[in-house]
């Protein structure tokens, strides 16, 4: 049972499913709204904001990874469950390429989509622990709110996603110290989390090209090569 009513819609084109979504996610302290497709879901949030989406692949019309790029693109950065019912992994990939905070394929056991929900919401709803009691930290072209979930280079705001900004945070409370793929998952992801190291290295990449790092030659977020990565100092 979550402290607090978190605001779930879910997206799915089958109205069984959304109909047992719906009653379960409401037994679990979640206020649910189940919709059809995208457009329902566009008229839903601008009624009343979502806490998070659960959004299903195959749909037709407009697909799941057609409406995640799409309301990425429009800088929505709402965190997204994304379900499916493929099993290949290349899947999962291009759904967290397409800016998914989190994959779960059908079927599936009902608890574990909430243990996913929840976790996504507490990412979402708190940065971690701050550095050294530090509110905002500045890391070269960088400043880094946690408090208040921003960043901005340059003194220009960015539009980051929930997982990115919590692979920002990890590193940038360990910055200058290399960390390997398994320490992000665990820190930035939570012990829960069902994610490869693959799949670390797409979000790495997306997260370079958020906060306008070089895929050819980083100069912030570097690759260590046989540990993982890590966030340089200013003076590094």
């Amino acid at each position: 049972m979550t402290q607090k009513q978190s605001r779930i819609v879910v997206v799915d084109d089958d109205p069984e499913m959304r109909t047992l979504l719906r009653r379960f996610l409401s037994e679990h302290g979640f206020e649910t709204r189940a919709v059809e497709d995208g457009k329902a879901l566009d008229r839903e949030v601008s009624r009343n904001p979502a806490d998070a989406i659960v959004l299903d692949l195959m749909m037709p019309g407009e697909d799941g990874l057609a409406i995640c790029r799409r309301l990425r693109a429009a800088g929505d950065t709402t965190p997204i469950v994304m379900l499916t019912a493929r099993g290949d992994p290349i899947d999962r990939i291009v759904g967290l390429e397409t800016g998914a905070d989190d994959y779960l394929p059908k079927p599936f056991e009902p608890r574990e989509l909430v243990a996913r929900l929840s976790a996504v919401l507490r990412r979402t709803q708190s940065a971690g622990p701050v550095p050294f009691g530090e509110e905002v930290l500045a890391v070269g072209p960088l400043e880094i709110n946690f408090s208040k979930m921003t960043v901005f280079r340059d003194g220009r705001p960015l539009k980051l996603s929930s997982r990115e900004f919590a692979l920002l945070s990890v590193l940038a409370r360990s910055r200058g110290w290399p960390l390997s793929r398994a320490q992000l998952i665990d820190r930035a992801l939570g012990r829960d989390a069902v994610v490869s190291d693959r799949a670390i290295d797409v979000q790495i990449a997306r997260l370079r090209r958020a906060i306008g790092d070089s895929a050819d030659d980083p100069e912030l977020i570097k690759t260590i090569w046989g540990i993982g990565y890590v966030l340089v100092k200013e003076d590094a």
